[in-house]
């Protein structure tokens, strides 16, 4: 049975950072052939994405409101995905969270990041 553990949300003030962690458990498969990404969803609004590493590959996607502020990276070996979050800003709040897919689709619980003074 797969499961996605999400960790290291919180509250931070405008500026500061995050890094959320994900790791993955009872994979049939390595964790580099599945598509990672982290989503969000805010009260009232639509699951979006925020960032994304295809399998095999290092080359991330993000979502524009997040371009040159995260950053997405993958440790295979530990079979978890990390998503760093600098210069936050209060939209950001949202619960985030981990996805993983390789014909199936898997997500985390969700961890809640709060941006506010």
């Amino acid at each position: 049975q797969v499961q996605l553990v999400e960790s290291g949300g919180g509250l931070v003030q405008p500026g500061g950072s995050l890094r959320l962690s994900c790791v993955a458990s009872g994979l049939s498969f390595s964790f580099s052939s599945y598509t990672v990404s982290w989503y969000r969803q805010a009260p009232g609004k639509e699951r979006e994405l925020v960032a994304e590493l295809p399998r095999f590959d290092d080359s991330a996607n993000y979502g524009d409101s997040v371009k040159g502020r995260f950053t997405i990276s993958r440790n295979a070996d530990r079979k978890t995905v990390y998503l760093q979050m600098d210069r936050l800003e209060p939209e950001d709040t949202a619960v985030y969270y981990c996805h993983i897919d390789r014909w199936v689709s898997y997500w985390g619980q969700g961890t809640q990041v709060t941006v506010s003074a």
